[in-house]
């Protein structure tokens, strides 16, 4: 199992860091990664009986990242358009259904998997575009991913008292707090990428992404309880799906964005 582990990080690092010198490679990688995500999120609720669309929901996702990247917006405040667009066409196809029953649950569950995975890890394209964009992004992903980190190697050495039980029975308050501890030695470290921010103010934002980190892993471990799944998706073997990849920076992300568009002003 460490093998593998150790095997499928190399990969990932591999292409994180090829991502943060191609702009269009991120967009494309961004864009594979939702995929994905959206299909493993999408599986696991079928598995609960809901009837969704998939297949839709996958296709709108695509389109959030790649409208960022390529700059498209059809007014100013496009976000709000979509998402009144995309829950009436869910409508339109719902009426085209012979059943009624589930109707609420499965345009629901649609929606929220496109907000959840496609709009939520679509900042890391938005953050591309921010001034120190790079740092910013490679700030993001090695504090929140350090974090999980810390918290997997802490928990599994020292882990005695459980987070929350019933939502992920092997998360431990330990585990929380070499996350913390990661985090925020690494937000020090992004000085070198974040030269303009002092240490203590890295050591903030670190500490806080670490938090934000938690709740997004913790977030993805209720949905995989609730359809009473293991892991996601197998397709990077030791660590599991790729929703269970990003599912931190799925919270960090957004947070970070809005941070730095305050703070950068």
């Amino acid at each position: 199992m460490l093998s593998k582990r150790i095997f499928s990080s190399l990969i990932l690092i591999i292409i994180t860091i090829l991502s943060l010198q191609i702009r269009w490679l991120l967009a494309f990688t961004t864009t594979m990664l939702i995929i994905g995500a959206l299909l493993e999120f999408f599986n696991m609720v079928e598995k609960k009986g809901i009837y969704i669309y998939k297949y839709f929901g996958t296709a709108v996702g695509v389109i959030i990242p790649l409208s960022i990247y390529f700059k498209f917006e059809l007014t100013k405040g496009w976000e709000l358009l979509f998402i009144v667009v995309l829950l009436v066409t869910l409508f339109l196809l719902q009426f085209t259904r012979r059943e009624n029953s589930g109707a609420v649950v499965g345009i629901s569950t649609t929606l929220f998997g496109i907000l959840y995975i496609s709009w939520f890890f679509s900042f890391v394209v938005k953050i591309n575009f921010l001034q120190y964009g790079s740092g910013i992004l490679a700030s993001l992903i090695l504090i929140t991913k350090t974090g999980d980190i810390g918290a997997f190697l802490v928990g599994t050495k020292w882990g005695k008292h459980a987070l929350i039980p019933r939502i992920s029975p092997k998360k431990s308050i330990e585990g929380t707090l070499g996350c913390l501890i990661f985090s925020t030695l690494t937000g020090m470290a992004s000085h070198i990428f974040l030269p303009f921010f002092s240490y203590l103010h890295l050591a903030g934002l670190g500490c806080s992404l670490g938090i934000i980190g938690q709740f997004g892993d913790l977030s993805e471990s209720l949905i995989k309880r609730d359809c009473q799944v293991k892991d996601a998706g197998n397709i990077f073997p030791g660590l599991g799906g790729i929703l269970d990849i990003i599912d931190s920076l799925l919270f960090t992300a957004p947070a970070l964005y809005f941070y730095m568009s305050i703070v950068l002003k």
